[in-house]
């Protein structure tokens, strides 16, 4: 073992430069795919691509721990080395706490069914945490650390330096130097590039944090749909039989969202049934509806706890069509267009798969599937489908449009 340190910490100058470089190129690639990942631009332009490009953030990401584990050999010697310099071993003590902090929140999203919706969720926003105030962190410190900026004859104030004793007259030393410089530009794309997006999220998080309305309230506001007449909520919606939501959705979409109006919107109920049943919106507001009160969980790892959602209990519906005796699979449509799942009869008679209309008390709004979405609590949200406005009863499987592109069927939580 003796010998074996030894040899570890040989040249541990050039060791130290290696490990950079590849915690460089982890950290590289890990931002571009998790960017990727967290664009919802993306989901509908690399369909089953987003899925390996997930896997590849995965296993990079798990990766990223061995050049940590690395440096831990060669701490002792460079901490020597670092001392009278506290910003330096401040800016290790940084690096270091970002690697390991990205790590172990990961390894949480990654096991999410292993660890539990509290945890992913408290996961989720560690992981972002560290992104939005980390990655500007690790940009910074490996643009300011290239090996051209470190090199003695080519920093600028080293240079000028030596010019100015051999030729004293030759002018006062700039006001900036080309470290600096280049720090300032990395500064600047910086906040061009990720502020807007930074205050968008943390927005968010503050609304979303404190329990409060606002969020919600926005995207009631803004919604897109133009429906009338507003759906009546029920007492037990009115105010929340859940107490109000705790926690943010975050949407998502694989197409633009899609907006409605009297004119342009129906529900149908046709295939294998005894019955087809269609709606206006006008009729269907109308339909006797119930609340319930459940979690709403993202495969992603985010959760939104007490929702109180108002709509019809998707096996009441089914039992006014009359389901047919061959009829195995409840295909469900989204309104874009191109959205489409399933589930099993079995599945759709649970008790708490709704067709939802209200969420504590308000209109679905736009951003989060309304007028009409479906609920599916017990499973992951991509089965919750979003502007549902028809369901087909058919004999075959159906495979959804995400698990096309790789998720698992078995959407349970």
């Amino acid at each position: 073992m003796r010998n074996l340190l030894g040899a570890i910490r040989k040249d541990y100058g050039k060791k130290l430069a290696s490990l950079h470089a590849w915690n460089g190129w982890i950290v590289v690639v890990l931002s571009l795919t998790g960017l990727v990942l967290l664009a919802g631009f993306w989901r509908g332009v690399l369909g089953e691509g987003r899925v390996w490009i997930k896997w590849l953030h995965i296993a990079v990401g798990l990766v990223s721990i061995v050049p940590v584990v690395y440096y831990l050999f060669l701490a002792g010697k460079h901490w020597k080395q670092l001392k009278g310099k506290p910003w330096q071993r401040f800016n290790v003590l940084v690096v270091l706490a970002l690697l390991t902090g990205w790590f172990v929140s990961g390894v949480v999203l990654w096991q999410y069914k292993a660890a539990g919706p509290a945890l992913s969720n408290s996961a989720l926003l560690i992981h972002d945490l560290l992104t939005w105030f980390g990655l500007p962190y690790i940009i910074y410190h490996a643009v300011t650390r290239t090996k051209w900026l470190k090199e003695p004859h080519r920093r600028t104030v080293e240079y000028v330096r030596k010019k100015e004793e051999l030729h004293p007259a030759a002018g006062a030393q700039p006001l900036y130097t080309r470290r600096a410089f280049i720090r300032w530009m990395v500064g600047a794309g910086l906040a061009v590039t990720l502020g807007p997006s930074f205050l968008k999220w943390l927005g968010g998080i503050i609304g979303g944090a404190v329990g409060s309305a606002p969020t919600m309230d926005e995207l009631v506001r803004n919604d897109a749909n133009k429906l009338i007449p507003a759906p009546e909520p029920l007492p037990a919606s009115l105010p929340p039989a859940g107490g109000g939501a705790k926690g943010y959705f975050r949407v998502y979409t694989v197409t633009k969202i899609p907006a409605f109006t009297n004119e342009n919107w129906s529900f149908t109920i046709d295939g294998l049934v005894d019955r087809k049943l269609q709606w206006d919106w006008t009729q269907f507001v109308e339909l006797k509806r119930k609340v319930q009160v459940s979690d709403f969980h993202c495969i992603t790892g985010w959760s939104v706890y007490n929702n109180t959602w108002e709509g019809i209990p998707l096996r009441e519906l089914l039992e006014q069509a009359g389901v047919q005796p061959n009829a195995k699979t409840v295909k469900l449509y989204s309104g874009d267009g191109v959205y489409t799942d399933s589930l099993t009869l079995e599945q759709a008679h649970m008790e708490d798969v709704m067709v939802a209309v209200m969420h504590d008390g308000k209109p679905i709004p736009s951003d989060l599937g309304g007028p009409v979405r479906l609920i599916v609590p017990q499973m992951y949200a991509y089965k919750s489908v979003k502007w549902l406005n028809r369901i087909e009863l058919i004999e075959d499987d159906h495979t959804g449009y995400w698990e096309l592109r790789g998720y698992s069927k078995d959407a349970w939580i």
